[in-house]
């Protein structure tokens, strides 16, 4: 089952602070959408809304062409994965599994254990004795194995090693193709988890900078390197993202489509044309006064 997600100019102010400023989007196929912002973007305030943690201020939004707030039938098919404090928990992780499988219609507790084992996290010991590395593998787990048509995976990592966020990514890859929905990663590892991402959706400052399916995405973004002053003309009705200089030779980062008649024109005037990735991207893309 796909519940489509539509956010039509939606507003969160904290006082007088505007944390989402004019928000719109719509998710409507089953994808892993890669949710890309800086520090006090809004990724987490906007997920908090999708999850129905929260009110907005103004603005709409619906799951599945209901709204989600107070509404147990669209909360109930919306995980929503996130550094969860387990300071106070004394439930093993057999108790935990068993506590949400009640309360989880499409919960698969085979596949949950299955996870625990990959996992290597002890089924006896209480979860407030765990690493952060440990509990983080716990909750993208139950993420997992809730199987909920909108899954959110908000910094779901945090504190995994290298090995364990590998053993992640391959099980969401894996699950995402024989059980598929909406799954939504908010991250900083971008140039980690890139290729995870069927589509890209840049928030900064509260706003939408762009929502795009990821390998169009990178193929409008591309570097242009050569004599400066060929660079220079070459570039002039781009947009270009940033420059660097050294000595004689000059490297534009532009983003833009080019066509075959401009691919052809780079080669005949000696300029090499690279791609460049997503991370460089979303850096340059959210540059500005903070």
């Amino acid at each position: 089952m796909t519940l489509n997600v539509l956010v039509n100019n939606l507003n969160l102010t904290y006082g007088s602070y505007p944390a989402l400023k004019d928000v719109s989007f719509m998710l409507n196929e089953p994808k892993i959408y890669g949710l890309l912002g800086r520090n006090g973007a809004g990724k987490t305030s906007l997920l908090s809304i999708l999850a129905s943690f929260q009110e907005q201020t103004s603005g709409a939004i619906t799951i599945g062409g209901e709204v989600p707030f107070e509404n147990a039938k669209i909360m109930q098919d919306v995980s929503f994965i996130f550094n969860k404090d387990y300071k106070d928990e004394s439930d093993n992780v057999k108790e935990t599994l068993k506590y949400v499988a009640r309360y989880r219609s499409q919960f698969d507790l085979k596949y949950a254990e299955y996870l625990v084992g990959k996992f290597k996290l002890p089924l006896k010991k209480p979860i407030k004795e765990f690493s952060k590395g440990m509990q983080s593998a716990l909750n993208v787990t139950i993420g997992l194995a809730s199987r909920s048509p909108i899954t959110i995976f908000d910094e779901a990592y945090l504190g995994m090693d290298a090995p364990t966020r590998d053993i992640f990514y391959r099980e969401l890859l894996e699950d995402q193709s024989n059980h598929p929905r909406i799954i939504i990663l908010s991250t900083h590892l971008v140039s980690e988890m890139d290729y995870l991402f069927d589509e890209v959706i840049i928030l900064h400052k509260g706003s939408i900078v762009l929502q795009e399916d990821f390998e169009s995405l990178i193929t409008n973004g591309s570097s242009i390197t050569g004599a400066t002053e060929v660079v220079d003309e070459f570039v002039l009705s781009m947009k270009q993202l940033n420059t660097q200089q050294l000595g004689n030779t000059k490297s534009v980062m532009v983003y833009g489509e080019l066509n075959d008649r401009d691919l052809k024109v780079a080669q005949q005037k000696g300029l090499e044309v690279g791609p460049i990735s997503l991370q460089d991207l979303f850096i340059h893309l959210t540059e500005g006064d903070d």
